[in-house]
């Protein structure tokens, strides 16, 4: 399929946050300073739809297409890495006789996977809307599944498993993404969505995921044990300090970061722009649920330690593994951290570029604080060259 296109940017994306912002939310007595604040481009949002990790690991790969020079406010298309990723995870599904998780869920290691084997394209030559100007993957999913499911029922039949379903399979992602792209023209030129990859010039070699828990021996390489690690991505497991560590000194050298994060605490607070962990839990008031994909800002959270700093509780890397382990730390949402803040109390929190939309008061942001990150994060990536280098000493890289 050949389409021309001139890049602009998408209508429904909503304004950069200026960097004058100094708060979270209105009314707030939080005072933040400006350590840190890297380029991004506009945020989006995902919609009804569980491609967080599509819009954050995008967004991440722009900023780094603007650190290295080669393309300013490109946005790339999520819904192309979303459709092959889909391809990819059915066959698996098939091969592993669905023993393998089969959903909307991904991780940052999914898009250097797809690009490396299909490329990448403009978001303009492949928005993923067809006949809607808002995204809601719940019916094709259903659809999906039902394929996914009718096949398995024929494993072990005499005659074997045929690739007749692909085709089925297909369909359905022309129904609700739109047709797959083969060329299109930008700016004048003729690409294929590899040819455009190499264009871009992003080594996906340099490109590494990091986690910390105590279960996998330290400073050595570990499966990412969370259900949607469908292509059993690796992650280099190192101490919690050394996490934070890494992400601080990656922002003040010029690298943004992808986040992995359990999102659904009382603390994390999308409406009032902040995630924090309050000493006293009972201090927040909970209102209604959130939605099973965290692809909105959800139950709504009530708390003055949302509009005043608090006192938060000490996170140690015997208290994050203990979360962990219990599963009250869940793998829920991909984000963006683009800067590093301080508020008046010298505390750290990092500037968190979300998907969900402009709708909070930061417009699409909010302000991460460092005890939080240490609890709750499931893992970072990161090109490699912004590790700091006693840990990438460590890790061998």
């Amino acid at each position: 399929m050949k389409r021309t296109i001139k890049f602009l940017l998408p209508l429904f994306f909503g304004a950069t946050m200026s960097l004058a912002q100094v708060t979270n939310a209105e009314g707030s007595k939080y005072k933040f300073e400006k350590v840190v604040h890297l380029d991004a481009t506009p945020v989006q949002s995902q919609g009804k739809t569980g491609t967080c990790w599509s819009f954050s690991g995008m967004s991440f790969f722009e900023s780094e297409l603007m650190r290295l020079g080669v393309a300013k406010n490109l946005v790339l298309s999520e819904m192309y890495v979303v459709r092959k990723a889909y391809e990819m995870k059915a066959e698996k599904y098939i091969r592993m006789d669905g023993k393998t998780n089969f959903g909307e869920g991904g991780a940052f290691h999914d898009i250097p996977l797809v690009i490396r084997k299909y490329g990448i394209v403009p978001y303009n030559m492949y928005s993923g809307l067809v006949n809607t100007e808002t995204y809601n993957h719940a019916e094709m999913f259903v659809e999906l599944d039902k394929i996914m499911q009718n096949t398995i029922t024929k494993l072990g039949a005499p005659e074997g498993v045929s690739d007749s379903w692909k085709k089925e399979y297909a369909k359905i992602l022309d129904k609700y993404l739109g047709e797959n792209v083969k060329v299109f023209t930008w700016e004048g030129k003729n690409y294929t969505p590899k040819t455009f990859a190499e264009y871009l010039q992003l080594n996906m070699d340099n490109y590494v995921s990091l986690t910390s828990f105590t279960n996998h021996d330290m400073y050595k390489k570990c499966m990412l044990e969370i259900p949607d690690n469908w292509a059993w991505g690796e992650s280099y497991n190192v101490g919690m300090n050394d996490l934070v560590e890494v992400t601080k000194e990656a922002l003040k050298n010029g690298y943004t970061v992808a986040w992995g994060a359990d999102v659904s605490e009382k603390g994390f607070s999308f409406r009032n722009g902040i995630a924090i962990v309050p000493a006293d839990p009972k201090s927040v008031e909970v209102v209604g649920k959130d939605d099973k994909n965290f692809n909105n800002a959800g139950a709504e959270r009530k708390s003055n330690a949302f509009t005043e700093p608090t006192k938060e509780l000490n996170i140690t890397q015997e208290l994050r593994q203990e979360a962990y382990d219990n599963k009250t730390t869940t793998d829920d949402h991909g984000m963006h951290i683009v800067g590093l803040y301080t508020d008046q109390n010298g505390v750290n929190y990092f500037l968190v570029k979300n998907s969900w939309g402009t709708s909070n008061y930061p417009k699409g942001y909010l302000y991460v604080s460092e005890n939080y990150f240490k609890y709750k994060t499931i893992n970072i990536y990161l090109h490699k060259d912004g590790i700091k280098k006693d840990v990438r000493s460590k890790l061998n890289l």
